[in-house]
């Protein structure tokens, strides 16, 4: 039993709340919104996810501790944590190369636990990148898009599966999906928190899917000058416009940022 104390946010399906377990422990608890704890097959797939997503025990993943329904509420309970990189990027803007790199490699040993035990993320986003007290990232928000997309494949209801700016040009196309989606909307995160701003901009829902599968994000360096190479080509291939032309892994990913860290640390231009 929790109890909510404070909204934190909403998206498309779900509210955010601040609460705690009976023994005061604070916790972070997500809550269908009623049109979809009301339909039972939503709620199966998402209850089933959420499960899934339990399982996934690894320090770069958020815990999840409960999935359940109280009356009408169904809803999973998580460990809370004090910030995320999406309100971080609001606060101070362009973050330091080597901030964003470490939670990079953070997220990229996240994802390979994950993509290792078949789960791929889907949505990944600033949003879903939270920030423990000690500034490691955490990934949240695991197998949610599947079970919107399992949904909306069974049902034919139109739901939103995704970020559109954090879209994959397979996803914008509506073609198969494998582990490596997760490294393009990594590149946006990526892009975004180097820059404060994302690299595709459109008010029409399908000029942007365009441009994710056509255009050339523009130079992060011409953006911010400072920036590495080094670190540019690593987003820079996150962001291909093919699956094949990105990382395989995200075990290569890490050791490039690793390489990164390492160039950064060669040149004294790393925090001790």
């Amino acid at each position: 039993m929790y109890t909510l104390e404070r909204l934190l946010g909403q998206g498309g399906f779900a509210w955010a709340f601040v609460g705690r377990e009976a023994n005061g422990t604070p916790v972070a608890i997500k809550v269908l919104k009623p049109q979809y704890a009301g339909d039972p097959q939503f709620e199966t797939r998402f209850r089933n996810e959420s499960e899934t997503a339990a399982k996934l025990e690894h320090p770069n993943i958020i815990r999840i501790r409960s999935v359940a329904r109280t009356g009408p509420h169904v809803y999973y309970a998580m460990d809370l944590c004090p910030d995320s990189l999406a309100a971080r990027i609001a606060r101070e803007g362009q973050l330091p190369e080597a901030h964003i790199v470490r939670l990079a490699r953070d997220i990229a040993a996240a994802l390979h636990f994950a993509h290792k035990q078949g789960v791929i993320h889907r949505d990944l986003k600033p949003d879903n990148v939270l920030i423990r007290s000690d500034g490691r990232a955490v990934l949240t928000d695991f197998g949610i898009a599947r079970a919107i997309t399992g949904y909306t494949a069974s049902t034919g209801v139109n739901m939103t599966i995704g970020t559109p700016q954090y879209l994959s040009p397979e996803q914008a196309q509506g073609r198969p999906l494998d582990s490596r989606v997760d490294f393009y909307a990594l590149g946006v995160t990526l892009y975004k928190a180097a820059t404060g701003d994302v690299p595709f901009h459109a008010n029409d829902w399908y000029e942007l899917a365009r441009m994710h599968v056509e255009d050339p994000p523009p130079g992060m360096r011409k953006k911010r000058p400072e920036l590495s190479k080094r670190f540019e080509r690593v987003v820079l291939k996150c962001l291909a416009k093919h699956p094949d032309d990105r990382y395989a892994d995200a075990g290569r990913l890490a050791a490039d940022l690793d390489a990164v860290g390492e160039q950064r640390r060669w040149w004294g231009l790393w925090p001790s």
